[in-house]
């Protein structure tokens, strides 16, 4: 399925800002389940310098530096993405959960590297046995790991409540755990924090999920959202992915932005500013499927 992809961001200042660099994740990735067939990106005002590179983890970032004093800076990416959704066979099992630490520990292949990476602490996710215990009763001693995954996907879906109210980006993952509420971003960071402390190998996935207005209704452009979800390795398959928010294995309606340690190593847009005072954000995101604007 293609989409386009529209995400405006603006900041506005309390006084002139008269130079800001900012690290901007919007591009799309390319996977073997994703294509990014276009991408713009425009900042209002124009940068003095603009640099696209690959950071660490593979995905695309983009530089600017704006040395035009303004009072109020508007990022706009615009992309049209072709996504291919991983089919998980559903008799795939995987090996015993519990010898999958010892993959990353005594194996020398070349491919066990990559994810060897996504055992560690990282800044949004915590290692404690409290966050292990929470995930122990999906993870029965030698159970094959995929039926393990989904049943703690499941879990995280029905025993935590979406409340934007509740958590900011800075909550510890052991605060959601205990009161139960939050976000996408939380969700997606209990998960890795829990299946990283009891060893496995997971990620960060940011990006989109493509909603459908109500039967009869129009759908309202600009309304869309970003959304985050959870890489999983599994050996001798590969990475599946996992969405806590929704209870599901993500399909062809998500779209990947990225993947990296936690949000940290992508938020959408990261910078320094000189002046400004304080300052306001509004963003607005909307995905259109490309085949009903054709039809």
């Amino acid at each position: 399925m293609k989409y386009r992809i529209s995400h405006r961001t603006e900041y506005f200042y309390g006084e002139t800002v008269p130079l800001c660099h900012d690290v901007i994740h919007l591009r799309p990735r390319d996977s073997a389940q994703q294509s990014c067939l276009r991408h713009e990106l425009n900042t209002d005002p124009r940068p003095a310098v603009q640099r696209d590179r690959v950071d660490f983890f593979g995905n695309r970032v983009t530089w600017v530096a704006v040395q035009t004093p303004h009072r109020r800076l508007k990022i706009n990416a615009s992309s049209e993405v072709d996504v291919r959704p991983l089919v998980v066979p559903d008799d795939l099992n995987g090996p015993a959960w519990d010898s999958v630490p010892g993959y990353f520990a005594a194996s020398h292949r070349p491919e066990m590297l990559e994810p060897r990476q996504y055992i560690f602490e990282s800044p949004h996710v915590q290692l404690a046995a409290e966050l292990a215990d929470y995930a122990r009763p999906d993870f029965a001693a030698g159970a094959p790991l995929v039926p393990c995954l989904k049943a703690f996907n499941q879990r995280i879906f029905k025993e935590f409540a979406f409340d934007s109210t509740a958590t900011n980006i800075s909550t510890p993952v052991l605060e959601v755990l205990r009161q139960r509420r939050g976000v996408c971003q939380d969700f997606a960071h209990l998960a890795i924090a829990c299946l990283r402390s009891l060893g496995l190998a997971a990620r960060y996935v940011s990006g989109y999920l493509v909603t459908k207005p109500p039967p009869g209704k129009p759908r309202l452009v600009g309304v869309d959202a970003s959304h985050a979800w959870v890489g999983v390795f599994v050996p001798d398959f590969g990475w599946i992915d996992l969405d806590p928010t929704n209870g599901m294995i993500p399909d062809g309606g998500h779209i990947t932005l990225g993947w990296a340690r936690d949000y940290d190593d992508l938020s959408p847009v990261r910078g320094v500013m000189v002046g400004g005072d304080r300052h306001s954000l509004s963003y607005a995101v909307d995905v259109e499927p490309i085949a009903s604007v054709a039809s």
